[in-house]
């Protein structure tokens, strides 16, 4: 298939196209940079849910994405999986556990693998998200690996931040990591049937007591997966913030982080550094040898 009958299959709802493409750009396979620049992307709310693992964001997501296809919403579901040790590759634990939405039609999953990226995002996931907002969905919700402070490039991607923690960590709150604090827009208190969900509800209101800059109060919802409590509420605060949301700066600043490793990695390509070892080998045998010396004689940026 051709990139322009792949990409216009995309935009009419193919989804066996849009997994291929998102193959494509993900393994850098011939002809992905031109999907890439060929897409037309349509503005779609990106949600993102992350916290520690065992916090449950994936059976959170399952209920969420149950509650939006009965309401006929389309959406995507992009779970950043940790990578094999054995083949790189992603270990599908969230599209096992999300499995029995395979057949239904208004729902879309995806796990993407970290691939060494220690920021809780796979190096990949603003074009593979590119990719799902040129396709026909509502909502794009995108789960991290959850690793801790690192993972805050999330909230450069995402329209809305979840972040979902346990009543476990109530005692917590006050040495929680202040990154992942500033990120929430949402804050679920996950598994609330356990307990010390009140306890932590309530310092977590308390943290949040006040608007932030842009006058949006972080509301702190209760919820548990498995009892089926507090999702329409959590579904509801998600709306209202995505209504409220002005511009994101942090995406910018992601945005350009992003332009500027793909601009080296493409001055890179053609760089042949077998041969700048060769040089280097030959050169540091000299007397006075001086690295820098020799890099500026060569006009590279060191």
């Amino acid at each position: 298939m051709s990139d322009h009958l792949l990409l216009s299959a995309i935009h009419e709802g193919d989804r066996k196209a849009l997994a291929r493409a998102i193959t494509l750009v993900e393994n850098e396979s011939s002809g992905y940079e031109k999907i890439l620049a060929d897409l037309s992307m349509h503005h779609v709310p990106v949600i993102g849910f992350t916290g520690p693992p065992g916090s449950g964001k994936s059976s959170l997501i399952n209920k969420l994405i149950e509650l939006l296809s009965s309401a006929s919403k389309k959406t995507a579901v992009l779970a950043v999986d940790p990578t094999s040790p054995f083949n790189y590759g992603s270990l599908l634990g969230d599209r096992l556990r999300m499995s029995e939405h395979f057949n239904d039609p208004n729902i879309f999953i995806r796990s993407v693998a970290t691939r060494g990226s220690l920021g809780g995002l796979s190096e990949k996931t603003i074009e593979i998200t590119d990719v799902l907002r040129s396709a026909n969905f509502d909502y794009i919700i995108i789960e991290t690996v959850g690793v801790g402070q690192s993972e805050v490039e999330i909230a450069g991607l995402a329209d809305t931040t979840v972040v979902v923690n346990v009543p476990e960590s109530g005692d917590e709150i006050q040495t929680m990591k202040s990154g992942i604090m500033e990120i929430a827009d949402v804050f679920v208190v996950n598994k609330c049937d356990r307990p010390g969900a009140d306890m932590i509800e309530n310092n977590l209101r308390k943290y949040f007591a006040h608007p932030r800059s842009s006058g949006w109060k972080v509301p702190v919802v209760k919820t548990s997966a498995t009892q089926n409590i507090g999702i329409s509420e959590l579904q509801e605060h998600i709306n209202e913030h995505l209504q409220s949301a002005g511009i994101n700066e942090k995406r910018i600043f992601l945005f350009a982080e992003k332009a500027w490793r793909l601009i080296q990695k493409n001055r890179m390509e053609s760089f042949d550094k077998k041969k700048l070892m060769e040089e280097i080998k030959q050169e540091s045998q000299k007397a006075g040898f001086n690295l820098y010396r020799f890099i500026a004689d060569r006009n590279i940026k060191h």
